[in-house]
């Protein structure tokens, strides 16, 4: 097991590296995961300025990628649907649509004029055999762009994952020139797609951005989506607005999709809806409005890191600027090594070096010749002479030194001299030269790449303001059932999918809770209404317990945790027999319990008396005696509280009558402490219990 265990841990580290640094995540200085690299290295060594089917250039692929012919199509298309390094010809498939890409012999493709001037220099690239040995492959490509951050990438490797949000490369180079010359950047994505984004989170690559899609209003009673978010096709879009549609949260009657090559997406409203109300629920509840989440990993020195945006650019401007450099010194040497050949060329013939080859009779003494004649003019030489510049003088034919130019070969020679002198120019200021690299390119290249994605403020849509009230509840009494999925005709209402809704049982339990779809109640509900849990809710509560003695309180709900029952009543057997909201007051009568040589019947009590204590706790006694019927008599309408909350619902029971029996589930307010005769109800102005 030990030696099992060892051999597990040894090969996971190997496979979880080669997966980080050779499959998901790419590479800081191209830009490019191993198979885009390869693919790419492949179209240059077929390149021929024609088009080349796609089939074909998978299978020269498959000698340097050694995972089969899908991988290398999906990566081929995505690469070429970028837009940036492989020109198409043929159904590449749809970004918009998201429809797939034809087969791949149907197809074809070739390096972009971008590609070949930007990607490739065989004489600045490292090569290693591929992984059967049979050819070689290049570590990485000599790119002069910022790739990492044009593409856009995402990649999930063993224990780390990568998304880097596509840039405009305009926008690039002009942050590249800002670089060289010392300036603050400031860079944000652009998306093939187009639409709107927020930027505000961006926090240069770690945050996130808000992305939407494009609507217009056509007229009254149509829509038009033009361009569609990131990371979203129309097919999708649709596919969440019909969900939308179905749940009763967007009132649209109809779908049309016109989308061919721009996204043109018609909705038609629903009777008597507004585009102006529609639209605010299109971000809300679908694909519309998405947030895009960024985290660059990329790899740098086989070392996965993490950066930012603005810290990839200036490592990559530093990056171009040597790699500039490294082109201009290595043609600094091939015009050196020009520029001693033709000076070679001019002494050996014009100063007549080649005739005292006549007299020598073996190779040594050709040599010996061509060594000394050539030597007498070391001071002409660009560099010293070596033997392989003696056999190449030697291989010069007859013909050619009989027709030889020597105004023709001083001419070259100056204009060899002139090239150094540009490229020693160059390399004097390495900062400007690369400047006027960029700005060669943003001419050339620019006006291709205009930003798609319109950067603006958006303002974040409250899902619960713009949210219909398309659940209806009702409360059925005969079965105990509340909810959406009950029919009944108590408590009906209409309510949103975020609505909080308060119910309190007659049993004194109550809870808040979402819009249910069926709730059951042991005890008959006595109130039910949506709660507003930043305002809270004020009741006057009286309620007996199991021996009928009376208590009231005034509580105030606010705080709570959803769908969790609460007790008004301690005792289970106890019973609500009033509940006043909010700037409702008045008297309670009371009855007492019939008893022998009983003098005082009854009693009442000032309820406005009451101060605001907790839901939990027992309250005031009303009576010192247990108390047989309840009633309420309303306080005049001066006396009551003139500005009512708007917030306070409704009060469950109204009606002017009191019942003759009572029962523990009715109670009403009656001054405490005011001696005087019982009272069997029935009394003008009084308000029906429970």
């Amino acid at each position: 097991m030990a030696q099992l265990e060892s051999m597990m841990r040894e090969h996971f580290l190997d496979y979880a590296s080669y997966f980080i640094l050779d499959r998901a995540i790419p590479d800081l200085v191209d830009g490019l995961k191993p198979v885009q690299r390869r693919i790419l290295h492949t179209l240059f060594s077929m390149n021929d300025g024609r088009f080349h089917k796609v089939a074909n250039v998978i299978g020269e692929t498959m000698k340097l990628h050694p995972h089969g012919d899908a991988s290398i199509a999906d990566a081929l298309v995505v690469l070429a649907n970028k837009g940036f390094f492989i020109d198409r010809q043929g159904n590449f498939g749809n970004l918009l649509t998201g429809h797939p890409a034809a087969a791949a012999r149907y197809i074809e493709c070739r390096l972009s004029p971008l590609a070949l001037e930007t990607l490739f220099n065989d004489n600045l690239t490292e090569m290693v055999p591929s992984y059967d040995g049979r050819n070689d492959e290049p570590v990485r490509l000599p790119a002069k762009l910022p790739v990492v951050l044009m593409l856009g990438t995402e990649g999930i490797a063993v224990g780390m994952a990568t998304k880097i949000l596509p840039h405009n490369l305009r926008e690039l180079w002009e942050a590249q020139i800002a670089i060289l010359k010392k300036k603050k950047i400031e860079l944000f994505p652009d998306f093939p797609q187009g639409g709107e984004m927020d930027v505000a989170a961006y926090d240069d690559g770690r945050g996130k951005v808000e992305a939407r899609a494009k609507i217009k209003i056509v007229d009254p009673k149509h829509v038009k989506i033009t361009e569609v978010a990131y990371g979203t096709t129309t097919e999708s879009l649709i596919a969440s607005i019909e969900a939308a549609v179905q749940k009763g949260r967007v009132k649209v009657s109809s779908i049309d999709d016109f989308t061919t090559d721009k996204a043109e997406i018609e909705l038609t409203l629903a009777r008597g809806v507004q585009p102006k109300e529609v639209i605010p629920q299109l971000y809300a509840y679908t694909d519309c409005s998405v947030s895009v989440s960024s985290n660059i990993t990329v790899i740098d020195g086989r070392t996965p890191v993490q950066m930012a945006v603005t810290d990839i650019l200036r490592a990559l401007t530093e990056k171009l600027v040597e790699l500039l450099k490294a082109e201009l010194e290595w043609q600094r040497e091939r015009l050196l090594d020009r520029q001693h050949w033709l000076t070679l060329e001019q002494i050996f013939i014009e100063k007549g070096v080649y005739k005292k080859l006549e007299t020598a009779d073996t190779a040594e003494k050709v040599n010996d010749v061509v060594w000394k004649g050539m030597q007498k003019f070391a001071k002409q030489f660009v560099r010293p002479m070596v033997d392989d510049d003696v056999k190449r003088l030697l291989e010069i034919r007859i013909r050619r030194i009989s027709a030889f130019d020597i105004e023709k070969n001083r001419s070259d020679i100056d204009d060899v001299i002139a090239q150094i002198g540009e490229v020693d120019e160059k390399l004097s200021n390495m900062k400007r030269t690369t400047i006027r690299y960029v700005e060669s390119l943003l001419e050339r290249y620019g006006d291709q790449f205009p930003r798609l994605t319109e950067i603006k403020k958006i303002e974040v849509v409250d899902k619960k303001e713009v949210a219909l009230q398309n659940v209806k509840l009702s409360y059925d009494p005969d079965s105990g059932y509340f909810g959406s999925g009950v029919r009944g005709d108590l408590f009906r209402m209409n309510v949103s999918e975020y609505d909080m809704v308060l119910a309190i049982a007659a049993d004194g339990t109550y809870r808040i809770m979402p819009p249910p779809d069926k709730q059951f109640f042991g005890a008959k509900l006595i109130y039910c209404h949506v709660f507003d849990p930043e305002k809270g809710v004020e009741f006057t509560v009286v309620y007996r317990d199991a021996k009928r003695l009376a208590f009231a309180k005034r509580i105030r709900i606010e705080k709570f945790i959803r769908n969790k029952e609460y007790r008004l009543v301690k005792d289970p057997k106890g019973r609500v027999d009033l509940l006043l909201q909010e700037g409702e007051t008045g008297t309670a009568k009371l009855t007492y319990v019939a008893m022998k040589r009983q003098r005082v019947k009854g009693s009442e009590y000032d309820l406005s008396d009451l101060e605001v204590t907790s839901a939990t706790a027992r309250g005031v006694r009303l009576a010192p005696k247990p108390v047989a019927r309840l009633s309420f008599t309303p306080a005049p309408a001066k006396a009551r509280v003139k500005s009512e909350p708007k917030h306070a619902p409704k009060p469950s029971a109204s009606k002017k009558t009191t019942s003759k029996k009572t029962s523990g589930k009715n109670t009403s307010k009656k001054k405490g402490g005011k001696k005087g005769g019982g009272s069997d109800g029935g009394e003008k102005g009084q308000a029906e219990l429970f």
